[in-house]
């Protein structure tokens, strides 16, 4: 089965309890991953290609992006990671004009993409994304599909239940985190396949 194209976002900030991540908990009665944290984000629906950005993607995001996709693809898996957020949570990283989105792609970074091995019944292909929570707007709101949605601390998500793939993610972030901003453009990118391996990503175009 070919991957679905999906995105996500890594949305974090300095709290009480140091750096806090956004993540909600998939509701227990879903087929996929029921009960475990998850960051916002889901598959590229077709008005993602419709997207009418207030800002364009930063560069190094757009050329990490467009190692797997296309010019257009890339902004669909931007806009894609966006619009979950504000569907899951309630937040809006950009302005709403009526019920459609239109996304601030500025304050995105790239982390990584992960592709589900081929046994997998339900294969994604997902590019993860940060911003801080600064940049967006409203008040978090849970849904439909996550039973609970607020920031935890990093040091808590030891003692939640999540995927094996959601904690190497994580592991990306607080490396990319302990990178001096400066630095994170040119660092070694991964992308994690198969039985979770982590592979160096190719060269970009």
């Amino acid at each position: 089965m070919r991957p679905k194209d999906a995105a996500s976002l890594i949305l974090w900030k300095h709290g009480p309890r140091g750096i806090e991540i956004l993540m909600g908990r998939r509701h227990h009665n879903l087929r996929f991953m029921p009960g475990v944290l998850v960051f916002p984000g889901g598959r590229v629906d077709p008005d993602d290609h419709r997207a009418q950005p207030l800002s364009p993607l930063p560069a190094d995001t757009r050329r990490m992006l467009e190692i797997s996709a296309t010019p257009a693809r890339a902004t669909a898996l931007a806009h894609c990671a966006l619009r979950e957020l504000h569907e899951e949570a309630g937040l809006v990283l950009g302005e709403m004009a009526g019920d459609r989105l239109r996304p601030d792609f500025a304050p995105l970074s790239y982390l990584t993409r992960a592709i589900t091995p081929a046994d997998r019944p339900m294969r994604f292909h997902a590019r993860f994304l940060i911003a801080e929570a600064h940049h967006a707007k409203g008040e978090i709101r849970g849904s439909g599909e996550l039973e609970e949605i607020r920031f935890f601390a990093l040091t808590e998500l030891h003692e939640q239940p999540v995927a094996k793939i959601t904690a190497m993610i994580l592991a990306e972030f607080e490396a990319w985190l302990g990178t001096p901003a400066t630095d994170r453009a040119h660092r070694q990118f991964i992308r994690i396949q198969g039985r979770d391996s982590r592979l160096p990503e190719r060269r970009s175009p």
